[in-house]
């Protein structure tokens, strides 16, 4: 993943920015390009480590009918064997998919950012509504 686009997943987590931004890259991307953006976003997910608790949340954050496929499916639980199933589904779930997973890091994340605000080590946890802070994220 770019690193422009995972500070903009981290800013989200924040609250810095709302999901719109991220939306839009993602449904312009190609179908093997999503798959690919899901995987990174699937990995950052499970840094942020989520729980079950989280996910009646993130469906409410998601604006997505708990009936959706991706829903019912994340209602399973959040074992990376039902977050692998998610990110596997055909092409017109993709967006849903998008969504939800962005919503659930973003409940995880939080949880996160509280106790590991501004560590000097973990770049995704300084205040990202800064953009003198974004400067001095390292450019790998």
């Amino acid at each position: 993943m770019k690193l422009e686009y995972e500070i903009l997943i981290n800013k989200y987590g924040q609250g810095v920015i709302n999901s719109e931004p991220l939306l839009l890259n993602f449904e312009g991307l190609e179908v093997a390009s999503k798959g690919d953006f899901l995987n990174d976003l699937l990995f950052l997910l499970q840094q942020s480590k989520p729980t079950d608790s989280g996910i009646e949340p993130a469906i409410l954050e998601s604006g997505l009918k708990p009936s959706y496929t991706p829903c019912v499916l994340l209602g399973k639980g959040v074992s990376s064997h039902n977050l692998e199933r998610l990110i596997k589904l055909p092409e017109n779930e993709l967006t849903k998919v998008f969504l939800l997973l962005l919503s659930l890091f973003k409940i995880a994340y939080q949880k996160r950012f509280a106790t590991e605000k501004n560590h000097p080590d973990k770049w995704w946890y300084w205040d990202l509504s800064e953009e003198i802070i974004i400067s001095k994220i390292p450019q790998n």
